[in-house]
């Protein structure tokens, strides 16, 4: 299992649950974070950062954001790691 980045974060794509992140697991793509489930730890420090509360654990994804799990981890190949925070596209 593995966390997972939900609707809430796009558009305003907030890096500080990066900047915790032991495993580095975070990837950035154009309106939103993704994890890659493959290396995330599960070790919950991301999302009490989530200033929109995006991000879940896999099993508590709420059901109107069932789909974000498959699209972290299809994203998680297909954007940059990110390790760094960086300006938020918008404020919470």
């Amino acid at each position: 299992m593995a966390y997972v980045v939900t609707a809430p974060c796009f558009g305003c794509k907030y890096t500080d649950c990066v900047v915790v992140c032991p495993s580095e697991c975070f990837r950035e793509g154009d309106q939103m974070l993704y994890i890659d489930p493959e290396a995330c730890v599960d070790c919950d420090a991301c999302r009490p950062e989530c200033p929109v509360e995006a991000i879940f654990y896999e099993d508590e994804v709420p059901t109107e954001y069932q789909e974000f799990i498959q699209l972290n981890a299809e994203m998680a190949e297909k954007t940059p790691p990110i390790f760094e925070r960086k300006t938020p596209l918008a404020e919470p």
